[in-house]
């Protein structure tokens, strides 16, 4: 395994911001995206507002890379019909696949993946990187998130490994534990392809 190569931490959450509680959200998703350009990972998000907005803004600003995946076809599609941004963003790729086929490019694209706040949208890309097989992080918060996720995972215990799920309330140990999954990940496959 090349040893230089980043590791691709993506973060999902709410795109809309009018919510209880929403600067406190808003900070722990800046405060997550400094901590994964501080451990010199790649930051994968869905190109749009809210919360992973906040983690690209926290990244970004921190030096971060910070790679958007649009549901657009190219540029204009994604400022006209889709009114998204590309602020904090180093890179956008323009799937053209709409939201669900963005968000299993993003969650293919990515070693691990982190979900924050977020609404209905996010219990589809949840299951998007479950089904995936990734490393998941779930930051707990001062929102039910967590505890939609979990409930979702309910009654599915003897079909997955829990110890690929993790549930943390501290952003820096939640990441520095998914980075050490997606290494592992990383040379099981090498050693897989030997």
């Amino acid at each position: 395994m090349n040893d230089a190569q980043k590791i691709a931490l993506s973060v999902y959450g709410a795109a809309h911001s009018s919510y209880d509680k929403s600067l406190d959200s808003l900070e722990k998703a800046a405060e997550l995206g400094k901590i994964i350009a501080k451990h010199d990972c790649t930051l994968t998000i869905p190109a749009t507002t809210g919360f992973p907005f906040w983690a690209a803004k926290g990244a970004y600003t921190a030096g971060g890379q910070v790679v958007g995946f649009s549901p657009a076809a190219n540029e204009r599609e994604h400022h006209e019909v889709y009114n998204l941004p590309h602020k904090y963003m180093n890179m956008i790729i323009y799937s053209g696949f709409g939201n669900a086929g963005s968000d299993l490019l993003l969650s293919r694209s990515s070693d691990a993946i982190i979900f924050g706040y977020g609404g209905l949208e996010t219990a589809h890309e949840f299951w998007v990187a479950f089904q995936e097989d990734k490393p998941i992080g779930i930051l707990k918060g001062e929102w039910s998130t967590d505890e939609i996720l979990f409930g979702l995972l309910r009654g599915h215990e003897h079909s997955f490994d829990h110890s690929r799920i993790i549930f943390d309330d501290d952003p820096n140990r939640l990441i520095e534990q998914l980075i050490k999954k997606a290494k592992e990940n990383k040379v099981e496959a090498f050693h897989l392809k030997k």
